[in-house]
């Protein structure tokens, strides 16, 4: 898997993955006083750890709000478990493996074959931030049905791959310039 497609994930998804135990106090609290302001559990606080108990423990489909308030106190006491049986490398190598990246596709082996017809170890950044781009809603950020919704979040995906250190200013302006020529040449084939 590309340091590239790993680092996206984790810019995207999790950024204080490196330095947590398995949950993120400080995302708990961001959320948490969303959910206060708002009336309504709308923002995730949710680790990369937690996503790969949430995606391979639990049934978490259709849950009312109590239902997911316990489960999510379970995920945390899990994740804290599993960051001391398993380093962060193999939990993010089956989270990758695994994560539900639309039209069928689990893990990004299958993604990278099934939208750009290519093995994951060959993408170029810019096709990285593309799949990275799809876990927030694997329908609706699906790169072939809703290109434009996902080329916002891959921009979002870029955006913070450079703020968090994983790519240079150089690498960011050539991968917004090929995310520029692959839409302009709107077909599948030039994803």
């Amino acid at each position: 898997i590309p340091v590239y497609l790993q680092h996206a994930f984790v810019a995207i998804e999790d950024e204080r993955f490196y330095k947590h135990n398995g949950i993120d106090l400080q995302g708990i609290m961001r959320a948490a006083m969303i959910t206060v302001s708002d009336g309504e559990m709308s923002q995730g606080a949710s680790t990369i750890t937690q996503q790969l108990l949430k995606n391979n423990v639990f049934n978490a489909y259709n849950e009312s709000d109590i239902e997911k308030i316990k489960r999510k106190v379970q995920e945390q006491y899990l994740a804290i478990k599993l960051e001391t049986v398993m380093d962060k490398q193999d939990i993010l190598e089956n989270y990758l493996n695994t994560i539900n990246l639309g039209n069928g596709y689990y893990g990004v082996q299958a993604a990278a074959n099934g939208y750009f017809n290519k093995d994951v170890s060959e993408l170029t950044l810019s096709e990285c931030a593309v799949i990275a781009s799809i876990t927030k809603s694997p329908t609706g950020l699906n790169p072939i049905r809703h290109a434009d919704r996902n080329k916002d979040r891959q921009n979002q995906v870029l955006a913070n791959m450079k703020e968090q250190g994983y790519i240079s200013d150089e690498e960011y302006n050539d991968a917004m310039l090929y995310m520029k020529f692959m839409f302009s040449h709107n077909s599948r084939a030039a994803l």
